[in-house]
């Protein structure tokens, strides 16, 4: 019979297959946090005035805010001088399309299992790769434009289409609030921007690939912890419908906890209109840290949320991730699967908000956060938070909490399954309902990371 000891001694002896860096000849700002700098990034990416004052107020409102010390993860203090926030490669000729990107660029993506080329071939998904501080490629522009469908780099959207980057930038998301959103407003580099106009329907799935080169979903090894700070915006009007689904796979540290991504998102949704619909699913297993709660803000009347999560955290790594769900509108509907997995030592918490407001009339909410625990030495957390000021609202909430145990592994044993295989089908089987979730290629995916995150291959008894 297999130990529960061995099983996290395999475990711990992952190593993380995306931790090469790539020689790449790259234009840096020099460290630190200042309007200098500000200034730099603006002018980097060509903005227009309008842009630089609206970053200059995020930094200077940003300068006032203190670091949130609430979440139920420690690391110690960041020096936000010390930190370089611009990086981008170099180009070695005008990019006009994906036949003129750096054959190093096409080589590091199809490294990593996204080869751009192939992906401009083979339809069903749109990717826009962005590389450190700038996107180096975004695929089947041409084709969604004929719809009237937006999808490329943030920065050609300020360029191109200003009118509907004032309409809604920071709508959601306003830089006052939160710290982390502050310094985003201020510094961000780049990131994708989607466009579907009333009456479309977008024929493929749009996605966006991050990778950092430079300081650190992938990013190489360091010894030394990397930021990512970044800010999510959705907006669903009349009868639309958003689904956003995340796979995050930042290095996550070496076994004993040295290195890895700080990940502190802020990802928000409204579902402004009637009869609109914002859905996230997400499947995390990197980064050293991950303090992130995509949310829905229901204001439409007959609007729904859903959140589906899966945060599986080994070794030392932490989260405390969830979600919030703000029913304004009449009639509207939320729903939250949380399953977080611990394995190693890691700390791993669900944190909730529900809250109906008085006006809400018929709401109605149903949460289930579970919890698996692998070994003796990790933990898991869970705060939820309910607030419910409409009498005529529903609210559901279940939590549970189980381990893999000897037992199950040698009843499997005993009928010829491995114990690695074992888990990996008990860890996929609590999972389920958040994999049929996610789009097919993303769930082959998940599955993929998540039996990787494990290890427990080789393995024996």
């Amino acid at each position: 019979m297999v130990s529960k000891s061995v099983i996290q001694e395999q475990m711990a002896k992952q190593e993380y297959k995306y931790g090469f860096v790539s020689d790449l000849d790259e234009d840096t700002a020099p460290k630190g946090l200042n309007e200098d700098i500000v200034r730099l990034i603006s002018r980097k990416k060509k903005e227009p005035d309008w842009f630089l004052e609206w970053r200059l107020r995020a930094y200077r409102h940003w300068l006032t805010m203190k670091e949130p010390k609430w979440s139920n993860v420690t690391y110690p203090p960041i020096n936000y001088q010390d930190i370089i926030y611009y990086a981008a490669p170099k180009p070695k000729k005008p990019v006009n399309s994906l036949d003129d990107v750096d054959p190093e660029i096409r080589n590091l993506y199809a490294k990593l299992g996204i080869p751009l080329q192939e992906q401009e071939r083979l339809a069903g998904v749109a990717v826009d790769a962005v590389l450190d501080s700038v996107s180096v490629a975004t695929t089947f522009k041409d084709r969604l434009a004929e719809l009237g469908i937006i999808f490329c780099s943030f920065s050609e959207a300020v360029q191109e289409h200003p009118d509907l980057v004032r309409k809604y930038l920071g709508t959601v998301v306003p830089f006052n609030d939160n710290f982390f959103a502050g310094l985003n407003s201020a510094v961000f580099s780049d990131g994708s921007f989607a466009y579907v106009p009333q009456g479309v329907r977008c024929p493929m799935e749009l996605s966006t690939y991050f990778r950092i080169n430079l300081e650190g979903c992938t990013a190489p090894i360091r010894d030394t912890n990397q930021l990512h700070a970044a800010v999510v915006e959705l907006i669903a009007l009349d009868n639309a419908e958003i689904k956003y689904s995340t796979i995050q796979n930042w290095y996550p540290g070496d076994k004993n906890g040295k290195g890895g991504i700080y990940n502190f998102v802020t990802k928000r949704g409204k579902a402004l209109g009637a009869n609109s619909k914002v859905s996230w699913t997400q499947v995390e297993t990197g980064s050293a840290i991950t303090w992130k709660y995509p949310s829905c803000i229901l204001q439409g009347d007959n609007s729904v949320g859903e959140f589906y999560s899966v945060a599986l955290v080994n070794n030392y790594q932490q989260a405390d991730t969830g979600t919030k769900m703000l029913h304004i509108g009449k009639n509207t509907r939320s729903t939250i699967i949380s399953k977080g997995i611990s394995a190693g030592y890691g700390r791993n918490t669900y944190r909730g908000r529900v809250q109906i407001h008085k006006g809400a009339t018929n709401a109605r909410n149903y949460s289930q956060c579970d919890s698996l625990l692998i070994g003796s030495t990790c933990a898991a957390f869970t705060f939820p938070d309910i607030q419910v000021q409409e009498p005529t609202a529903q609210m559901e909430h279940e939590a549970s909490t189980s381990k893999i145990g000897e037992e199950q592994l040698f009843y499997c044993q005993a009928r010829g399954i491995t114990p690695e295989d074992a888990t990996n089908m008990i860890v996929n089987g609590f999972c389920k309902q958040v994999f049929l979730k996610l789009p097919m290629e993303f769930a082959v995916e998940a599955q993929k990371l998540i039996g990787v995150s494990l290890n427990l291959e080789g393995t024996v008894g």
